[in-house]
């Protein structure tokens, strides 16, 4: 199965029915709501309850309404006032059968809707927490960012929910406020595209926290976005709908009011994973969260404005997958491991205790770790020249035993710098394999 990268823009629903009026709201008097998230490959991890279930959900400012799409690891969550409806996503496959629910109690602190609409998607190939190693329930954005002034500070991994009657906007030099345009319960910025080149192209891009990529932007020539010729193809992610395919490559910089990134990474996704989107209107693109990490940002949806700031990332350059390796959770395996005891101790022949000997056993200790195996692997990648296959299942890395780490953290040792040599033992058949190769960069 390939990996997921997250890409949850432009969802569309297929309904007709009436939803009732709706809305979060904090307590009286309450200014804000101050939520920390857990950041994994660029995306922000929440903490969501729902009718009384404690869930984890992407903050994704490019779905209309959320969507509950893993309930794997939880006894049940009720779901009130259920219909069938057909949803669709990004990805090259067809729309799917989903659950329209309205009137469910959504809690995030003390945030509370009591009457919130959702989708849950019962496809259990609609499985997000396998690319990114922790439990991911589902996703949720609009709503949020329609009732509060959301202000996310990516340095500090807080959210701060703030209620507009009751918000002060404080003055910061260093920060810009820029135009944001909401369309069809989306959010849009205009920035500038620096081509290969030399050109600047206006573009106006859909602002996408649910997108763990940096920049997409559409093969539009008419308008002078064309792919670079330093390109390759590859597997960009999976949207509800089915797999994301495309190019990816650098743009020489890309300017969003006076502040601009350098080399950025750009994909261009193939025609067929965006065909649904029939009406773009003049949207070039897609800005993702490794380009939004770079700042703390303060949306208000209601004065339609965001507010930008550099923080600590801002100059951390881009930098693709050196390995051309992708890796994915695969459920559970037992392994042994040997453990000394200490098993008794011989003292001396008066019974008294000198310097004495201590007798161990070894004796080994069955331990149940996450599966970790190779969704995907780039096509002429170090990887890929080296032997590795998709379906290996990952040992170790450098010598260091990958049960012991997170996925994110394993995902680290492989793409650690250029020029660097990685040994990975895998298991291929039953049989252990040690593959060697040196990390380099695809432009």
């Amino acid at each position: 199965m390939k990996d997921f990268k997250l890409f949850f823009t432009g969802i569309l629903f297929c309904l007709s029915t009436g939803i009732m009026a709706q809305g979060f709201r904090l307590p009286p008097n309450q200014k804000y709501q101050k939520i920390k998230f857990e950041l994994i490959n660029n995306l922000m991890l929440i903490p969501v309850e729902i009718n009384g279930s404690k869930l984890t959900f992407v903050l994704d400012s490019g779905v209309s309404k959320p969507i509950l799409f893993n309930l794997a690891d939880q006894d049940s969550v009720q779901a009130n006032n259920v219909s069938e409806v057909t949803i669709r996503g990004l990805g090259d496959g067809e729309p799917l059968k989903a659950l329209s629910s309205i009137g469910n109690a959504f809690k995030i602190g003390k945030a509370k809707n009591y009457n919130q609409h959702m989708y849950v998607v019962l496809d259990k190939g609609i499985n997000f927490s396998t690319s990114l190693g922790v439990p991911v329930h589902g996703i949720l954005g609009y709503d949020l960012f329609r009732d509060f002034i959301v202000e996310i500070n990516y340095a500090a991994k807080s959210i701060k929910l703030h209620n507009p009657e009751l918000y002060s906007d404080k003055p910061d030099k260093k920060s810009q406020t820029l135009p944001l345009s909401i369309r069809g319960k989306k959010a849009y910025v205009e920035a500038t595209v620096l081509t290969e080149d030399s050109k600047n192209v206006p573009v106006k891009l859909l602002v996408d926290t649910g997108s763990s990529d940096a920049l997409w932007l559409f093969h539009l020539p008419e308008k002078g976005l064309h792919v670079p010729e330093k390109h390759y193809e590859d597997y960009l992610g999976r949207g509800l709908s089915g797999d994301i395919f495309g190019k990816r490559s650098k743009v020489n910089g890309i300017r969003i009011g006076d502040f601009e990134l350098k080399d950025a990474k750009a994909a261009f996704p193939y025609k067929e994973a965006i065909g649904f989107l029939k009406n773009m209107g003049d949207r070039s693109g897609s800005l993702g969260g490794e380009i939004l990490r770079r700042f703390n940002i303060v949306f208000d949806y209601s004065r339609g404005t965001v507010k930008l700031k550099k923080n600590g990332n801002f100059k951390t350059p881009f930098q693709y997958n050196l390995a051309g390796i992708e890796l994915q959770h695969n459920g559970l395996r037992y392994i042994a491991e040997s453990i000394a005891n200490a098993n008794g101790v011989v003292q001396q022949k008066d019974g008294s205790f000198g310097d004495v000997q201590i007798l161990f056993e070894n004796r080994a200790r069955l331990s149940l770790v996450p599966e970790i195996v190779v969704s995907s692997i780039r096509a002429g990648s170090p990887a890929a020249e080296a032997g590795l296959k998709e379906g290996d299942i990952i040992l170790a890395v450098n010598g260091k035993k990958i049960y012991r780490y997170k996925l994110q953290e394993i995902l680290k040792m492989l793409n650690e710098k250029e020029g660097k040599r990685i040994r990975v033992l895998i298991e291929r058949y039953n049989r252990d394999l040690l593959f060697t190769f040196v990390l380099k960069k695809v432009f």
